[in-house]
């Protein structure tokens, strides 16, 4: 049987690497997880909520501002497969974040299969331009940037990573200050023959055009790449060979597996400043 994807002959088999879902005892708890400490942070934490960035109705983030002016910015982009969730279940990044005194963006963009990644690609790629010219009217500075996402968000970091902001937008060539990807997915060519293909749609043209993996080119912006030690083989070895091509590029960053931590709980860290994810971010942001 000619494999479908690497080693993998079967729609199964490649379920079983990139469905995190298949191993949870109650699939639903992650959801309600975010959901609850989301509301707890726009509860409990000053916010702007769906500010638009973009002519769509979808295309709106949520800011959590430092208490302190001038404050060092993180964008957070979720995760969800492209084709799930929202910036309102992710609120509760800010959680650890803002005693650290960094302002959060969580951004919002249009799912699959209303639209394709490249149109997502572009919303994410506006949310980050969008915040680098206004976040300064909500106390954030643009020169402190850091950027950073979980699963379908981490690959849309790295995608983020490949643009040409001064080209396209008018903005310096590497705008962002750090960059850290939770549990990504960087050659999405496996998705293809996943279970997630009728709602992503993929084929040959997103495929090439929106695999980070494949396109890595010169960039100052440090970044730590990283999994739940408890995700499957494919998870690690997806980490593993984006840093490998980011740093056959001449960039610098960093690699390690999260400790107990599956697909879900690899955020986690977000909700508690003391945690590694946190205060990475806040080294990075010279806090």
């Amino acid at each position: 049987m000619t494999p479908l994807y690497r080693e993998f002959e079967t729609q199964a088999q490649l379920d079983a690497q990139y469905n995190p879902a298949i191993k949870l005892t109650d699939p639903t708890a992650p959801a309600k997880h975010y959901a609850v400490r989301s509301a707890q942070a726009r509860a409990s934490l000053r916010c702007v909520l769906d500010v638009p960035y973009g002519p769509t109705l979808a295309e709106t983030l949520d800011i959590f501002p430092a208490d302190a002016p001038n404050a060092p910015v993180f964008v957070f982009l979720h995760g969800g497969y492209w084709r799930a969730f929202s910036s309102k279940e992710f609120s509760c990044v800010a959680l650890g974040l803002q005693p650290l005194g960094i302002t959060t963006v969580v951004v919002n963009y249009t799912l699959c299969p209303f639209v394709t990644l490249d149109e997502i690609t572009r919303q994410v790629r506006a949310a980050v331009a969008w915040t680098h010219h206004h976040i300064a009217d909500y106390g954030g500075d643009p020169a402190r940037l850091a950027l950073g996402g979980h699963s379908a968000g981490a690959h849309l970091t790295a995608m983020c990573l490949l643009t040409r902001w001064a080209e396209d937008y008018g903005m310096p060539s590497d705008p962002i200050a750090a960059a850290l990807l939770v549990s990504g997915i960087y050659d999405i060519a496996p998705l293809r023959y996943s279970y997630l293909q009728p709602m992503i749609q993929l084929d040959e043209g997103l495929i090439r055009r929106n695999s980070p993996m494949f396109g890595v080119c010169p960039c100052a912006t440090p970044i730590w790449v990283n999994w739940g030690s408890e995700e499957t083989p494919e998870f690690e070895r997806q980490a593993s060979s984006f840093l490998a091509a980011w740093q056959a590029a001449g960039n610098a960053g960093e690699l390690s597996a999260l400790p107990d931590a599956d697909h879900y709980r690899g955020i986690h860290g977000f909700e508690n400043p003391a945690s590694h994810l946190s205060q990475w971010l806040a080294a990075r942001l010279a806090l």
